[in-house]
């Protein structure tokens, strides 16, 4: 049973603290979710912002809260529960020493220390929070990414907190995990025999995993333009989202049996290299187009200045193990595309006899669709005789786990649920060192050999799915990206 902890926020006046982390916890303090006595103490960089911060954060609670979800009696009440401080990251001072006295005025209570901040301060904030004797037993530090620019610098950042932290009590986030459908879909795959006895190469013809987004550059151009969309998107939740597909069932549901099967999926990635990186990726940049129909800046104007940086990313990998022998997953991400979704598309083989005639039309592949954002769902798309026609036709028909329908209360907050198992000292849903290590042994050598000439982005149009090299990487397999608005004409890329 969760008890009373200390919340203490490093970078509280950012941008994800006002977003996404101060509403996720006023959530849980609405649904009865943080026990009493629990406390939030945000660190501020002055005295100013520490005496304007509980009407910044009201004021941000009501624009970025779902329509109806705040209410000002909880939220005042919320709001008694906050103790904003005004902390120098940089320099160990005397208001270290009166952070102290706050947290020891609590006993013996769970510390989460959350580094909401760039990680070029992560070490000076845990040098400064063991100097003031701030990290016991009971506490932990929950890290942002992005963690590193490449293995070299992702090393030397864990290396930094490793001084202070243990492992055990390093709790790496990828709000992906934190996802009800994401881990609704490790229970789909072990508590129901229907879905394990069908997820191996015998019956799979390939998974796609997209996240596409529809913004551009968003205020985050500086950041963007030197980690681009490999490093942002595809090294953290894309490999995370594979792993979860394709590992084996742990003997139990425990962190450290979760992570070891991770791990191994990981080091079975076949590795893309040299020439290898040319056929087996597509990189790309958007140009100007046209979003719901107004006309968008390309990238590079944005930006203003010339860059070969990524904003789409297309790859086929394929995991060297007995489950997934010639299995091809496609990754793809992008900025600027046609619409805005997360999901996985698990596509099984076609039957191996074809009973029906041709005029009865093409039966389209089954296919489990896993729907991560905007809303979560499970789908299942299988054939079904055209009910409407009096002769045999085929028909896509899509079976639905709509869960905003299902459980009409449901509202999925990813950081919400891992800022809770953070206090709750359940490192189930965040990532292991070795993880880490891991994912970017395989990704470093994609990004070096993006360095030759000949593999700059190619351009497509904002509003598009993509660069058209995109939808050739899986037509050379004959095979073509799934969409699940279109399926009724089970199609491919439309450019």
């Amino acid at each position: 049973m969760l008890e009373a902890f200390d919340f203490v926020l490093f970078g509280g006046a950012g941008d994800l603290a006002l977003r996404k982390l101060i509403p996720g916890l006023f959530r849980a303090h609405r649904n009865g979710e943080l026990p009493e006595g629990t406390r939030i103490i945000p660190t501020l960089r002055n005295a100013q912002m520490v005496l304007e911060y509980k009407n910044k954060v009201r004021d941000a609670a009501q624009k970025h809260l779902n329509k109806d979800e705040f209410e000002a009696t909880a939220w005042d009440k919320f709001a008694t529960i906050i103790f904003p401080v005004f902390i120098d990251i940089s320099k160990l001072d005397d208001k270290w020493t009166a952070l102290a006295e706050l947290l020891n005025s609590g006993e013996n209570r769970q510390r989460v220390f959350y580094l909401s901040t760039p990680p070029s301060v992560f070490s000076d904030a845990c040098k400064h929070l063991h100097e003031s004797g701030l990290i016991t037993k009971y506490a932990r530090v929950v890290v942002e990414k992005p963690l590193g620019y490449d293995a070299k610098t992702a090393d030397e950042i864990n290396t930094s907190i490793a001084e202070y932290f243990k492992e055990e009590a390093i709790f790496r986030i990828d709000h992906y995990l934190g996802k009800e459908t994401v881990q609704n879909l490790l229970v789909l795959r072990f508590a129901n025999g229907i879905f394990e006895h069908l997820w191996d190469a015998r019956t799979i013809d390939n998974v796609q995993i997209t996240i596409s987004e529809t913004v551009g550059l968003e205020g985050r151009a500086s950041f963007y333009d030197g980690a681009g969309a490999l490093r942002d998107m595809v090294q953290n939740h894309i490999l995370q989202l594979l792993c979860l597909v394709a590992m084996e069932s742990p003997n139990k549901m425990t962190a450290e049996r979760i992570r070891s099967e991770k791990l191994k999926v990981l080091e079975s990635l076949r590795p893309l290299t040299g020439n290898t990186v040319k056929f087996n990726t597509v990189r790309g940049q958007y140009v100007a187009g046209q979003m719901d129909g107004q006309q968008v800046p390309g990238y590079l104007d944005e930006l203003g200045q010339p860059s070969n940086t990524e904003t789409f990313v297309a790859i086929r990998a394929h995991i060297d193990n007995s489950r997934w022998a010639n299995v091809p997953f496609y990754l793809r991400t992008g900025k600027r595309m046609k619409s805005r979704f997360a999901e996985i598309v698990i596509q099984y083989k076609d039957v191996a006899h074809r009973v029906y005639p041709e005029a009865a039309g093409n039966p389209v592949p089954n296919r489990l669709v896993i729907r991560l954002q905007p809303e979560e769902s499970i789908k299942i798309i299988m054939n079904s005789k055209d009910l409407g026609k009096h002769e045999m036709h085929l028909s896509p028909v899509v079976l639905n786990l709509n869960f905003a329908e299902t459980y009409k209360d449901f509202f999925s907050d990813a950081y919400k649920r891992l800022m809770l198992d953070a206090a709750a000292n359940d490192p189930s849903l965040f990532i292991h060192r070795a993880e880490v290590d891991a994912a970017w042994a395989w990704i470093d050598p994609i990004i070096e050999a993006w360095q030759r000439p000949e593999n700059k982005p190619h351009g497509y149009m904002a509003g598009s799915w993509g660069p058209i090299a995109s939808a050739q990487l899986l037509s050379s397999d004959g095979r073509s990206w799934f969409n699940l608005d279109e399926v009724g004409s089970d199609s491919g890329d439309n450019h």
